[in-house]
């Protein structure tokens, strides 16, 4: 990828600003609403399921080089067993990954469960209240809240068995199942797929000595990594390019979805893709589109939904809703989290793609959104530096307002944004799929076996 040197106005990050919603008034086609209420909804019906990709499938993609050396590195590990542990089955990346990931290694004969830990509404609602916490947000951290964390974690504790080489325990709800470690060879691992740079001082003195307890930590960034007195190591999420959520589509069934959403393809279409969550700021999107939207025509797309771990979707959504009022040209679709194939054809239909976080753990749909090849516009939070190199494979924000500036520039420079886009799949292909991800675990249990984590 050759480094360009557009001319660009520098943006100077600003205060988040909530500009008036009633600012604007819309000069849509009445007939787009019409359009809407038509729709088919097709999606609300869970598809049948699709079988996992092979190793082999890849080769297209990544080169029969790649493959043959995870075949390779997996041939002294075969028989060795591993346990996932997380705390949803559906919404969110982590889900999204381990569903893929656990087919590969076991076909690679690295025999892999996956299991989800079980709660009530009171746990993940502090554990949602942890995980903002430990991403920066003001948190007076209880004692009832400790208890409620520690209860949930023993019952699964005593729910689940732990027989296996190697646990993997993903983020912060599930991390005082170490206690579970049997006095063994046993090696246990924590994943942790959020910012841990500013954590909250005491949420994060109350789960570290628990963290402690590992033989090794898995960071998505190297901004997040903290001071521990166990091995640290960098691991990239990464997209699964064979998915449903990100496999080539037909141009046909694009249409098809748009037609079915109210989305004009003839008019430029700016979307985020992401679960209603504060942390993802959608509201600020809506503010951000009003405001590009006096100087370029284009239409918003906010799709997303939530997980069985987020109790705070519903009042995000109801925000959201407010935030865009009557507005024809905002369209909002809370879909189920079945609706890869939908999500896949909004982001191919895009003109610009936004991820406009203010506090992300990695961001892996500004990756989807990269592979393919959309100009994106993101957050400058979390992981999403790793992923976009500011004006090279996309463009980073701050503010409401350097977002509505990036959204107007991209749209009046069509040039400049297919080349963001291009060296955005490049990026992906190199640091960020799946194949990736499955040589950095097998490379990790090799270490594990020898010892090396401790």
């Amino acid at each position: 990828m050759e480094p360009m040197e557009p001319q660009i106005e520098t943006e100077v990050p600003a205060k988040e600003s909530q500009p008036d919603p009633g600012a604007f008034s819309s000069s849509a086609e009445p007939a787009h609403q019409e359009r809407r209420k038509r729709a088919r909804r097709t999606w609300e019906t869970p598809p049948a399921p699709v079988p996992a990709p092979r190793l082999d499938d890849y080769r297209g993609i990544v080169g029969a080089a790649d493959i043959d050396e995870l075949r390779f590195l997996a041939q002294e590990l075969k028989g060795k067993t591993v346990k996932m542990v997380n705390s949803t089955a559906v919404g969110g990346g982590v889900a999204e990954m381990l569903n893929q990931l656990v087919p590969l290694l076991n076909e690679v004969e690295v025999q892999t469960n996956w299991e989800v830990i079980t709660g009530g509404n009171d746990f993940f609602e502090v554990t949602k209240a942890f995980h903002n916490a430990l991403q920066g947000s003001d948190y007076q951290l209880t004692q009832h809240a400790r208890d409620i964390f520690l209860m949930h974690n023993e019952q699964n504790r005593q729910r689940v068995q732990f027989s296996e080489d190697v646990v993997v325990i993903h983020d912060p709800q599930p991390a005082a199942l170490i206690r579970a470690r049997q006095q063994s060879p046993q090696r246990w691992v924590w994943r942790c797929h959020i910012d841990l740079s500013s954590p909250n001082p005491e949420v994060w003195g109350f789960l570290r000595p628990f963290i402690e307890q590992y033989d090794a930590a898995i960071f998505s960034s190297q901004s997040f990594t903290r001071q521990l007195a166990i091995p640290q190591y960098l691991f990239y999420p990464c997209i699964d390019p064979l998915s449903e959520k990100n496999k080539d589509l037909e141009d046909s069934f694009v249409q098809q979805v748009c037609d079915e959403f109210g989305i004009d393809r003839s008019r430029p279409i700016v979307t985020q893709v992401s679960r209603f969550d504060r942390a993802k700021d959608p509201v600020g999107v809506v503010y951000a589109f009003k405001q590009a939207r006096k100087y370029v025509d284009c239409q918003l797309v906010l799709a997303g939904g939530g997980a069985s771990d987020d109790p705070e979707g519903a009042a995000v959504l109801k925000e959201v809703k407010e935030a865009a009022g009557e507005d024809p040209d905002i369209i909002i679709l809370d879909l189920p989290p079945w609706c890869a194939l939908e999500i896949n054809a909004l982001q191919r239909a895009s003109t610009l793609v936004v991820q406009k976080s203010i506090r992300e753990g990695f961001g892996l749909t500004v990756t989807e959104a990269l592979w393919k090849g959309k100009p994106t516009i993101a957050g400058a939070v979390g992981g999403i530096p790793n992923q976009i190199i500011h004006k090279l494979t996309g463009v980073l924000v701050h503010s409401v307002e350097g977002c509505a500036y990036q959204i107007r520039y991209l749209l009046t420079h069509p040039d400049f944004a297919k080349q963001l886009g291009q060296n955005g799949r490049e990026h992906v292909r190199e640091n960020f799929l799946m194949t990736t991800n499955v040589l950095r675990w097998l490379l990790l249990f090799r270490i594990l076996r020898a010892g090396g984590a401790s």
